[in-house]
């Protein structure tokens, strides 16, 4: 059964949901949201056109598509098919769809609860960070029925600039999981090549401007090389997620008998700026771990 979708529910308002949700209400769909702590929902509610609600399953109660942005595979489980969970509640034809960064295996098992009851369901991680979100230009990458995802991707639009289909049930985590790996070696690379400038006396700023212009430039270095050079690091995805990331990204090479070498060393270097104290920090922070490396030789 498929039906036009008017009525969504958005489960998740940390900083990426936060303004996903906000964008499909100013595109005037009835929007509904859960989130775990209550008073970020009634902040929503009082910015933006909608309601919140005590549950996800009552979030999710008469809504033709679900959408779950939270942390990891357990807090999806706990919001899908946990006592309280979307799917207590979905009705047949419904969609869900899930932005959270997860496993491939946990996108499998929501699929066989999804069908189980008739409701479509895509794995859809995103790309693109909360300046992403804001500003409606994610990357998303998505799993699933290409009858599920032409019914969705105009919803998924209102935030996504790249709404792509990867293939079946899965594709899209498996897709999500090159992306970390990729960003893991350019920080990586970005923050030793500064480190270097740094420390043979360079101009960093005047480096980047001409190296950026040829086969060196990159994302990363466009819009996060002033901020390394400052010692700021406040302004993007923080290192204990990109742990929890690249974790789900080595398992998975585990299982696929893929090597991974700089994924896994990068990882340990995260690992070392979070007993620095850097959790919170965002991932370019593997240059100051190079400075007080370099300073304690000092």
């Amino acid at each position: 059964m498929s039906r036009d979708i008017s009525t969504v529910a958005f489960i998740g308002l940390g900083v990426m949901g936060y303004p996903m949700a906000g964008h499909l209400a100013e595109a005037g769909l009835t929007v509904r949201v859960y989130n775990r702590t209550q008073s970020k929902a009634e902040q929503w509610c009082e910015r933006f056109d909608g309601s919140h609600h005590a549950t996800p399953a009552e979030a999710a109660s008469g809504a033709d598509l679900v959408l779950v942005c939270v942390g990891n595979d357990d807090d999806v489980r706990e919001v899908t098919t946990g006592p309280d969970g979307v799917l207590s509640t979905l009705s047949q034809g419904a969609i869900l769809v899930d932005h959270t960064t997860a496993s491939s295996s946990l996108a499998e098992e929501l699929d066989q609860a999804c069908q189980k009851q008739d409701v479509g369901f895509i794995d859809a991680p995103v790309s693109g960070g909360q300046q992403g979100a804001e500003n409606g230009a994610l990357t998303i990458m998505c799993g699933g029925q290409e009858e599920h995802f032409s019914r969705a991707r105009p919803v998924l639009e209102h935030y996504g600039r790249a709404v792509t289909l990867m293939g079946g049930v899965g594709a899209g985590q498996l897709t999500k999981m090159v992306n970390q790996i990729c960003i893991a070696g350019l920080v990586q690379g970005l923050a030793e090549g500064l480190h270097f400038a740094e420390q043979a006396g360079l101009d960093q700023e005047r480096v980047v401007e001409v190296i950026s212009q040829g086969a060196a430039g990159s994302w990363q270095m466009e819009n996060r090389h002033a901020t390394m050079i400052r010692d700021e690091y406040e302004h993007g995805f923080a290192v204990n997620w990109m742990r929890k990331d690249l974790d789900i990204c080595l398992n998975q090479a585990r299982q696929l008998e893929a090597r991974l070498p700089v994924t896994a060393l990068v990882d340990q270097f995260y690992a070392d700026v979070q007993a620095m104290g850097g959790g919170r920090w965002d991932t370019s922070s593997l240059l100051r771990r190079l400075r007080e490396r370099s300073d304690r030789k000092d």
